[in-house]
């Protein structure tokens, strides 16, 4: 199983934004955050992350197929954040994730640190997380009565 990140361009929109939907739907569903959620978005969201001067949309492919994508993009100098990141649901539980984030903070080497935040109630994403050296920051903001987003960091 061969990862590979692409950087991605406007003629990727379209694609990437079906796998956004496709990957961040259920979570749509279980907590409602119409506001914050990913399959909310439209394609001129993902057209400003491909399109971003501070920042790469970058398609996750693998064996040719696009199985999600991660988007980053620099607070300030050598302090990144990391989001969206998502991967399709039929690649989902085979390491690939991790993957993704190795590979992202070697494209960066000047990074001395990496940011993002996810779902608190989704604790396999909480453990991808702590796995790959993130460790939770002490912040934590409450989206609605379903959903807590809690903030990482990695310092490089």
């Amino acid at each position: 199983m061969e990862i590979e990140l692409v950087k991605a361009v406007e003629a990727d929109a379209e694609e990437i934004l079906h796998a956004q939907v496709e990957s961040f739907s259920e979570l749509l569903k279980r907590y409602q955050d119409t506001d914050t959620n990913p399959a909310n978005e439209t394609v001129d969201r993902v057209l400003a992350r491909i399109n971003r001067p501070d920042g790469a949309l970058y398609k996750v492919m693998m064996d040719g197929r696009l199985a999600g994508a991660i988007c980053i993009y620099w607070k300030e100098e050598g302090h990144f954040w990391i989001s969206p990141m998502f991967i399709r649901p039929s690649f989902q539980s085979r390491g690939i994730a991790q993957q993704v984030i190795f590979q992202v903070e070697k494209l960066y080497p000047v990074a001395v640190s990496w940011e993002l935040a996810t779902i608190l109630e989704e604790e396999k994403n909480c453990y991808l997380y702590e796995k790959a050296g993130y460790l939770k920051t002490g912040v934590s903001k409450r989206l609605n009565d379903y959903a807590t987003l809690v903030y990482y960091k990695k310092s490089v």
